[in-house]
């Protein structure tokens, strides 16, 4: 009888026991930039700081910019999770969206690694703002689009191109992220520009009344004057 003991599924692809996991190395890399800035970081800071060789670290990731790229995505991706769980399950589709923005909004606030990069590299985001819209803005804005979808098919959201809409919101959004501290640093709270936003955003998708009763019969004096 022919022993099972060491064959190998040929579907379940084989990892290197030491390989280093991208999670560690894009840890590695959020470390990097929190104590030094995005432009002061190298990939040979970041293998040092994984325990790994420069060209392990170089396989995976050719450059500095794909490795902050990669740990951007990955940072917002967790943050747009971690804002949709705390929306109510009971609300309807525009409800959940303003919900999820507001609250995406106000864990960006406080995200180190955002705030690192408007501390010490602000112009990084420069490109992002006026010449294109780069990989981690286009999670946010299908996240945003899928909401706006839900809420065309529960009524809840006003007709239009999905696709229109959620962009003005993602720029919307993405605007008070990039402006909270000087919007806030004349005194004003942050709690009532998140406040001002749901308000903004809920009245921007919801639908528009129906119209009104129209007039009644007209009365036997208003029929015969």
């Amino acid at each position: 009888m022919t022993s099972q003991r060491h064959s190998v599924d040929p579907a379940v692809p084989r990892v290197p026991p030491n390989r280093v996991d991208d999670d560690a190395l894009l840890d590695a890399a959020r470390e990097c930039v929190l104590a030094v800035g995005v432009r002061r970081t190298t990939l040979t800071d970041v293998a040092r700081r994984a325990g790994v060789s420069r060209m392990t670290l170089y396989r995976r990731f050719p450059d500095i910019r794909t490795l902050v790229a990669k740990l951007m995505t990955r940072e917002f991706g967790a943050l747009l999770g971690a804002a949709a769980e705390g929306v109510p399950s009971t609300a309807n589709a525009r409800e959940r969206l303003v919900a999820g923005v507001v609250g995406a909004v106000r864990l960006l606030a406080d995200n180190p690694l955002l705030r690192t990069v408007l501390d010490i590299d602000p112009e990084l985001l420069l490109p992002y703002v006026v010449e294109r819209i780069g990989g981690t803005q286009r999670v946010a804005e299908q996240f945003l689009r899928e909401q706006v979808v839900a809420g065309h098919a529960d009524g809840s959201v006003r007709a239009g191109d999905a696709t229109v809409q959620s962009r003005l919101l993602f720029l919307t959004t993405q605007s008070l992220v990039l402006s909270l501290r000087p919007a806030s640093s004349d005194g004003t709270a942050p709690a009532a520009l998140f406040a001002e936003l749901a308000h903004q955003l809920d009245a921007a998708l919801r639908p528009s009344p129906g119209p009104g009763p129209g007039p009644g019969p007209a009365t036997e004096e208003e029929s015969t004057s």
